[in-house]
This record gives structure tokens, C-alpha cells and sequence, in this order.
């Protein structure tokens, strides 16, 4: 078997392929997909089919509420319960099989966030009474360990879910002020009565991580990688924003943000994009660097590498210079451009563990700044067929235009309409001059057409997202930017996963010389 690809670095990177596709949307009968039995399942698939990679979206805790978003979370480090199995949990003696019997089958093909989280929380509070009752002293040792390894981050986090789940769902900074601020005695007392509720976050996030690491040992044996994904920002209603407020660009009083992120207006958008994230506050008032923000940073690579194995960063560009937005102005228009850390946050953070395993997200606009900064790091960038086939040939996202192959292709990413849904959107004289470039006269398998571009150019890495593989059409897209409805539901049917389809993308796969040896 051949190497893995070291994404750090300048040396040469070895050919492989890989799927896009979130915990999320794999099967089962819970309304949302877990790591569970289908996610080694998938493992498998992938395995079989000659694919080194499986890429996912960031594994946090989502809000709730109509968004779900999983660049919004509730927490940079904890995992998202939904992800947690109960089947799992069976397994090792924390539910009884008879009350997995007892719960009906929720229907496939999308999630149902409200159903899954109530049924799946009704049986982790049953899993966690009897951890606490009937434990075995192995595992209780294995808890204790667990919590004192991810003290730094979990103590606080388990705090602000029991704040939540004590009627305290609206955003932090509207809580009581003592609660705002940290009291200690406030705190101090505040766990004396709710060290139950406490215990039980504890144990929720024992049981994802404990999961977690039983999938990616599983991967990992048969030749598959896990490919993370690290938003640069972080929601401001999450326990980082809580627990750290001196990180942040916060007003001292109010504890909300004096500016907020997003992108400047551009040929998507003609007010920008106000994403209303906290900015980091990387200099202190004397232009000195504020060594908790590296050191959070830090922190925050060093446990993300312990769940993946390669790490894509969302909105690489922003270490290199952000947009702040000053947080009164309702659109992007009125934002500065102002300098973030630049080399020196990954110089640090390479120092402490090596190389690093990046693919940096670089779509969009990019100044040569930025492009350098990734460049010295030896960061492979992105490259997205969808983007390729507006202006003329010499569109950097065409194929014949990659003069590196330290690079990433998709066919589309979470944020794209599926291939089959973007081809059948676009106009009559777009669709010809795709069809032109691929060589074709009639898009009868568009998606395969863009698969075979992708895995055919000299990229290094191509990954392709599932519902391109399965053929599927705008019904079945993951994301809508700026759509506040209808984002994150998509799941893949259980069976689509068919033999042939497996065949073919081998063999595809092989012609390319993506296979591992």
C-alpha cells in the first residue's frame, strides 16, 4: 500500500481520492447519521472501492433551532451527541437492546433534528444513569482519565450546556450578570445544584469521543484517512466565547462584540457577506501578540488532530488579513481589512507537533499575500470545478490550468449545489461550453464527466462529494449560503451504496492512478 499523503511540507504528495460527506447524512434509524454501524459501513465502502479519503464537516454541537449549522457551534472542541450510537452504546452495556427495540423507526433520507435529538437524549440520560449506577471500576478510570486530559476545555463546556439546559437557552451574554462575568461564587454554588446535569455533559462527550476513536482506529486499519474541517471563527453563543471573553474583540461591559466577521463585497454580493462572528483579538492595545490567543489556537489544532488526520481550514485567507465589520453596520460594505497572524501562528503551532497536515480552504479573491503565506507552509489549496467554466480558458479552476499538483480538486463542495443541479441551472450557452471542454455533446452523466476531470487532473487529492457519486440532483444539496431554511437535512438512502456503483468508481479511481498500491 502506498504512502498517505503528508500534506505539510514541500515534498512531492502521492495521488489519492476521497469522499465529501458529513456524519450527518449517513443512515439509520435514529432521523440523523451517528458513528455507528453505517459509519463503519461507509468505512468499508470506501475501503473496497480504492478511496484513501473521507472528508466531514466540522463535528460541533449545532444550535438548534432552524440552522444546525456546524460552522456555528456550540463548542471548537466538544462533539456533537447526535453523532453519539446508540446501537454502540448497546454494545458496551449502557442500554438495554429492548430500548432500542422500543423506539420507532424515524423515516430516512433526510434529518429530523427535533425528533432525533429528544429520542437520542431520552436514551443517553438512561446510558448515563447507568454508567454512574453499574460502571465497571475499568470504566469509570477510563472516564476520570478522559476528564482529566480534556479538563482545559470540557469543565467549562459541561457548565455552559447544564446553564442551557436550566432555562438559560438564550445567548450567554443575556444571563444573569454574575453568570456573565464568572462569579466564582456564583459558579461555585451554581454547580453545588446542578453537579448532576454537569455529569451528564461529562458523559455525553465520553461517549463521542470514546465512539470517535473507535471509527477512526477502524478507518485508519483499512487504509482511510479522515479529513477534518476547523472554522477560523467561532460562534459567539458557545462555551469558547463564555469561557475565554479576553480572546475576543468583546466591549468590556456588554460582553458582545465590538466588531464582527465576513467578506467584503464582491462579485457575489454587492453588500458582502456579515457572518457576525467575535474577531480574535491577535494584538493587545501596544500591537504586542496576545499570547492566550495563540495558545488557544494551539490547543485547538492539537485536539482537532486528535479526532482527524488531515485538517482542511475554512477561510484560510482570514490569518492573513480579516474584514471587521464594526458591529452596529447591518451589512459588510463598512468593514477593514486588518492584519491577522499571519506566519507566525502556524510557525508556533508546526514547532509544537511537526508538520502540519493542512489543506487550506483559498476561494474566493485571494491576494498574493495569501497565497504566500499558504505557499510557505506548503498548505495544498483548493480547486472546484464548479467555479471553472466562467470566463475563459485561462479560469484557474480549469484542469489545464493547474501548474502545481500540491493541490485539492472537488467537483463541489458542502457550500455547492450538487453537479447535477448546477449543470441543469446553468444557461443553455453555459451548458455548451461545459460540454465543449469535456468533449461531449449532451450531459448525460454530467456528474461522472466532472468525477473523471477531477480525478483525471494532476492534482494530488481529488474529493468528490457523495450525491455527485450517487447522481443526484438540487434536491439533495447540503447547503445554501445566506438560506436560513432547509440547510443540513440531506441523509442518502440506505442501499444506494450499490456494488456497481462501487465498481465503477474503482475503476475510475485505478485509471488514474489514485488507488493504493
Amino acid at each position: 500500500m502506498s504512502p498517505m499523503p503528508d500534506l505539510g511540507g514541500l515534498s512531492p504528495l502521492p495521488r489519492a481520492s476521497g469522499i465529501l460527506l458529513h456524519v450527518s447524512s449517513l443512515p439509520g434509524p435514529f432521523g440523523i447519521g451517528d458513528v455507528g454501524p453505517e459509519a463503519h459501513r461507509f468505512v468499508d465502502f470506501l475501503a473496497d472501492h480504492h478511496q484513501q479519503l473521507w472528508q466531514i464537516l466540522p463535528l460541533g454541537p449545532t444550535k438548534g433551532g432552524s440552522a444546525h449549522s456546524p460552522y456555528d457551534a456550540l463548542s471548537a472542541f466538544a462533539g456533537n451527541p447526535l453523532f453519539i450510537s446508540p446501537e454502540l452504546l448497546a454494545q458496551d452495556g449502557l442500554l438495554p437492546t429492548s430500548a432500542l427495540n422500543e423506539i420507532s423507526t424515524l423515516p430516512e433520507g433526510s434529518v429530523n433534528y427535533l425528533e432525533a435529538s429528544a429520542r437520542k437524549l431520552a436514551l443517553f440520560r438512561f446510558a448515563s444513569e447507568r454508567f454512574t449506577d453499574a460502571a465497571s471500576s475499568v470504566q469509570q478510570a477510563t472516564f476520570s482519565d478522559f476528564c482529566e486530559r480534556h479538563r482545559w476545555w470540557l469543565d467549562d463546556y459541561a457548565r455552559f450546556m447544564a446553564l442551557r439546559d436550566a432555562g438559560h437557552e438564550q445567548a450567554w451574554f443575556a444571563w444573569e450578570p454574575n453568570l456573565v462575568r464568572r462569579d466564582p461564587a456564583t459558579l461555585t454554588q451554581w454547580e453545588a445544584t446542578h453537579a448532576h446535569d454537569i455529569r451528564f455533559h461529562q458523559h455525553l462527550q465520553f461517549f463521542f469521543f470514546t465512539q470517535w476513536e473507535r471509527l477512526k482506529t477502524y478507518a485508519n486499519q483499512r487504509g482511510v484517512k479522515l479529513v477534518g474541517d476547523i472554522p477560523i471563527y467561532v460562534g459567539l453563543d458557545s462555551a469558547e466565547v463564555w469561557a475565554n471573553p479576553d480572546i475576543f474583540v468583546l466591549d468590556r461591559q456588554t460582553y458582545t462584540p465590538r466588531f464582527v466577521a465576513g467578506v467584503p463585497p464582491d462579485y457575489f454580493s454587492e453588500t458582502g457577506q456579515r457572518w457576525g462572528n467575535p474577531l480574535y483579538r491577535w494584538r493587545d492595545e501596544d500591537n504586542r501578540p496576545v499570547e492566550s490567543v495563540y495558545t488557544w489556537w494551539s490547543q485547538r489544532f492539537q485536539a482537532i488532530f486528535t479526532l482527524v488526520d488531515i485538517v482542511r481550514i475554512d477561510h484560510f485567507r482570514g490569518f492573513e488579513a480579516y474584514w471587521a465589520i464594526p458591529s452596529e453596520e447591518e451589512t459588510a460594505i463598512h468593514g477593514q481589512w486588518q492584519p491577522g497572524p499571519g506566519a507566525e501562528l502556524f510557525t508556533r503551532v508546526q514547532t509544537e507537533r511537526g508538520e502540519l497536515p493542512v489543506i487550506a480552504e483559498d476561494l474566493g479573491i485571494i491576494t498574493p499575500e495569501v497565497d504566500a503565506l499558504r505557499r510557505q507552509f506548503g498548505f495544498p489549496g483548493m480547486k472546484v470545478l464548479q467555479f471553472a467554466f466562467g470566463g475563459d480558458a485561462r479560469n484557474p479552476y480549469l484542469p489545464h490550468n493547474y501548474a502545481d499538483p500540491r493541490c485539492v480538486v472537488y467537483t463541489g463542495t458542502h457550500d455547492n449545489d450538487t453537479t447535477q443541479g448546477w449543470f441543469h441551472a446553468l444557461s443553455s450557452q453555459e451548458q455548451v461550453t461545459v460540454l465543449r471542454y469535456l468533449g461531449r455533446t449532451e450531459a448525460t452523466e454530467i456528474h461522472w464527466d466532472l468525477i473523471r476531470l477531477a480525478l483525471g487532473s494532476i492534482a494530488t487529492l481529488a474529493i468528490v462529494p457523495l450525491q455527485d457519486i450517487l447522481g443526484l440532483g438540487s434536491e439533495a444539496r447540503m447547503n445554501t449560503p445566506a438560506q436560513r431554511q432547509g440547510n443540513w437535512a440531506w441523509r442518502f438512502f440506505p442501499g444506494a451504496l450499490s456494488l456497481e456503483l462501487g465498481a465503477r468508481l474503482a475503476e475510475m479511481t485505478s485509471i488514474y492512478g489514485r488507488d493504493a498500491e
